[in-house]
């Protein structure tokens, strides 16, 4: 296993949109996300022979509170994450890690449910990490982490970055290009 980095962007500079690291040189960086101690904290994964791993990094004309008000509700992922028709928490309140829901999936795409587990939630550095622990879907031992970080241009950045196994008859580059138009679709409706 190697450690895939996603660092967070550096805010003076362009901001990339997506990024995924250089999987020729054994290192995994995501360069373009260096200057920021969180990110480079949280968005470093154990990536397999068999995963990919991607970043989506999107600038949103928001506070970060209110941004934040929105992407902590694990309890609630519908409210931005639109392929999701509902939520219900399993085990827990929805608030603490550990916590487990239940997400059922509109219908057209290729999944019907997920059972995802709450990994961190960070009020004070705005992190929120989960893992999907079961469920009708293809993307096995998917993990995420979102972190949120003030923006002197436009107000918050949203960095996600996740890995995943690649299903059986699929390319690296294919689940993550799957992922990651997910991800940009959540992140742009917030």
């Amino acid at each position: 296993m190697h450690k895939h980095a996603c660092r967070a962007p550096p805010f003076l500079r362009r901001i990339r949109r997506r990024h995924r690291p250089d999987s020729n040189d054994g290192s995994k960086r995501f360069p373009s996300l260096s200057c920021d101690a969180t990110a480079a904290r949280f968005h470093t994964h154990e990536v397999g022979p068999n995963q990919c791993c991607s970043a989506v990094i999107q600038e949103i004309s928001a506070p970060i509170s209110t941004v934040w008000s929105v992407v902590r509700r694990f309890d609630n992922p519908q409210a931005y994450k639109h392929f999701l028709k509902s939520c219900s928490v399993i085990d827990g309140d929805g608030g603490n890690v550990g916590s487990l829901r239940q997400v059922h999936v509109v219908s057209g795409l290729p999944a019907a449910s997920s059972t995802e587990r709450l990994d961190i939630l960070d009020d004070e550095r705005h992190v929120i990490s989960f893992s999907v622990v079961g469920g009708d879907h293809r993307l096995s031992n998917y993990r995420s982490v979102t972190t949120l970080h003030s923006s002197p241009v436009s107000g918050t950045v949203v960095v996600e970055s996740y890995v995943v196994d690649v299903p059986p008859g699929n390319t690296k580059e294919e689940t993550c290009d799957f992922v990651d138009v997910h991800k940009r679709s959540e992140i742009s409706v917030i």
